[in-house]
């Protein structure tokens, strides 16, 4: 069993959610990357997110698209991200780790030689904005051989078809987006969530996590109450944004322990 199934085995047998943060490797310092997973670990996350920056992103909202930036003229590469995950497992063989970015530094490293990498390096799971599961079929082939689980997006724009789709080919989870737009923002439509949840859950066998507009304890505990997983990503990005070297540590445990109890305050059936 993999480490992201045996998060959520453990989880859903202790009638918990999972607290999925979201960090872009290399922000705020590239020497900050390992010791930042470790706190947020100790704050009660369950999964790592860790974004690969990228110079043309799609799906990231200026909160995200600014700490790539920064990251960016810190030369963090594809191949320093891999680095930092091989650190990370020096102290940490058990928090699964998942890969968030694009295509094209993959697509440059190559396919075979990126899946090998990531697995070597303690890599669980990748999730690939910009390659959609119509066009994944080579991609989830090259994944799974090395041990890594293919994890795509879902919207509340998307068709029987596609949720068909990603209900076949996605393993670890399924990751939601809970508005129509970009990271970041502030609309999250919590009906919406909850009527939509049940129907995605229904059809695919893997839990589902939920992202995008979570921004405090009210709203990850109203999408605890119906999701697998609670995803968050700008929310900490901005707290990293304003934070010294000093504060630093400090600001985001205390967000996202905040984030943890909120999350487990939610009974679950």
């Amino acid at each position: 069993m993999s480490r992201i199934a045996s998060a959520f085995a453990r989880l859903q047998a202790g009638r918990r959610v999972a607290l999925i943060p979201f960090i872009t490797a290399g922000d705020p310092a590239v020497e900050a990357t390992v010791p930042l997973m470790h706190t947020l670990v100790k704050a009660g996350a369950d999964i790592l997110e860790l974004g690969v920056p990228f110079s043309d992103p799609q799906a990231d909202g200026p909160v995200i698209q600014r700490a790539s930036e920064r990251a960016l003229k810190l030369k963090v590469s594809l191949r320093k991200v891999l680095e930092m995950v091989t650190e990370f497992r020096q102290t940490d063989r058990n928090t699964p780790v998942v890969l968030m970015g694009y295509a094209n530094p993959i697509e440059a490293m190559g396919r075979q030689n990126f899946a090998a990498l990531a697995q070597r390096a303690g890599v669980d799971g990748v999730l690939v904005v910009d390659i959609p599961p119509e066009e994944s079929e080579d991609w989830v082939r090259t994944v799974r051989a090395n041990d890594l689980d293919p994890i795509f997006l879902l919207a509340p724009t998307s068709t029987d078809e596609r949720v068909g789709q990603v209900a076949r080919l996605a393993s670890g989870f399924v990751y939601y987006v809970s508005l129509k737009g970009v990271t970041g923002a502030a609309h999250l439509d919590q009906s919406e969530v909850a009527t939509r949840l049940p129907q995605l859950q229904a059809s695919i066998p893997l839990p589902v996590g939920v992202g995008f507009g979570i921004r405090d304890a009210d709203s990850a505990k109203a999408v605890a109450a119906v999701a697998d997983a609670v995803v968050v990503g700008s929310r900490i990005i901005q707290e990293i944004e304003g934070s010294t070297p000093e504060t630093l540590h400090g600001r985001v445990f205390e967000l996202v322990s905040g984030l943890r109890m909120a999350i487990d305050s939610v009974q679950k059936s």
